[in-house]
């Protein structure tokens, strides 16, 4: 938050909160918790092929517990939401954290067709951005760390009969291999166009989550559907960053993203900064309002989920 409040006045930003139209932060709060709803349909699905078969209310409870946790420690929401499943629904953590990490990955793909509409329709922008945040992208060490993995993963499997002889290593290995049946549940769906409509749910309805607040300021109204494209491109790039919440990050990413907009545009950098940090601070604040109510009343739904699951196993 320091490096994306560095040389701002903060005076000045909060002037633009006075002015903002809250009518359409509502409206796309809307769509956020939509997307916690179709994402909670949408992971019954993943498990569905291991022979679990969840309620789309705890589903979509424990997703927002999981989310609530990510405000403590950075990325432990996806852990504790496994272990909340597991307390209602006794689907084994590994099992259920696989998923996850299928959900990452599809997330990343639903990413990169965004990442793939900027390029098309704000490559401009998109230049200006990478110049401003001064990110170089070596391509070898992706590469490496790819081979790195993929080597691991080959490694893993070729040995892993030897090391299950150790009744230690044995868990941790059987741990891992259920986080592997998680992740290879994708190619045993029985719905799968229902799990490609879900995910481009989701992902259309964070569209609209981060555009429509575009129209809460007056100095980003005039935002096509092509910088919307763009806003969510940055948002989410920022939001990846392993920041509690991605408070700060995000901030410094639309700082940076809505300034190359308007440099794009043929306007001032700074004025575009100034403008996106006031949007970074009314779009997040939706986000983070969002996660703790939905996150603390998870709380007493999952308990008495618990409560329930318990007392029909005394039954």
């Amino acid at each position: 938050m320091w490096y994306a409040l560095r040389g701002m006045e903060f005076e000045k930003i909060a002037g633009y909160f006075a002015k903002a139209n809250y009518f359409w932060v509502f409206s796309g709060a809307v769509f956020g918790i939509l997307a916690y709803w179709f994402r909670a349909i949408r992971w019954n699905l993943l498990l569905e092929p291991m022979g679990y078969k969840i309620s789309n209310s705890n589903s979509f409870w424990t997703l927002s517990f999981g989310y609530l946790m990510n405000l403590t420690i950075p990325r432990s929401g996806e852990l504790a939401r496994s272990t909340a499943l597991f307390g209602v629904e006794k689907v084994p953590v590994e099992k259920s954290f696989g998923t996850i990490i299928l959900e990452r990955v599809v997330d990343l793909v639903c990413m990169g067709g965004f990442l793939l509409l900027t390029l098309i329709f704000k490559y401009d922008a998109i230049l200006a951005f990478y110049s401003e945040a001064n990110i170089d992208l070596n391509p070898t060490k992706i590469l490496v760390f790819i081979g790195i993995l993929f080597f691991g993963i080959f490694c893993f499997f070729y040995f892993k009969n030897y090391f299950k002889k150790f009744s230690f290593l044995a868990k941790i290995i059987a741990f891992v291999e259920g986080i592997f049946q998680g992740v290879l549940s994708i190619f045993k769906l029985k719905q799968k166009f229902k799990f490609i409509y879900l995910s481009l749910a989701i992902w259309i309805c964070y569209y609209l989550a981060a555009y429509l607040v575009c129209f809460a300021l007056p100095e980003t109204s005039n935002f096509t559907f092509a910088d919307g494209f763009f806003v969510i491109v940055v948002g989410t790039l920022g939001m990846m960053v392993p920041a509690s919440g991605g408070i700060g990050a995000f901030h410094a990413a639309l700082k940076l993203g809505i300034g190359a907009l308007f440099l794009s545009m043929g306007l001032s950098f700074e004025e575009g900064a100034e403008v996106g940090l006031a949007y970074a601070f009314i779009s997040h604040t939706m986000q983070l309002v969002i996660m703790i109510v939905l996150g603390l009343l998870s709380i007493p739904m999952l308990a008495k989920a618990r409560a329930k699951l318990t007392t029909n196993n005394v039954q």
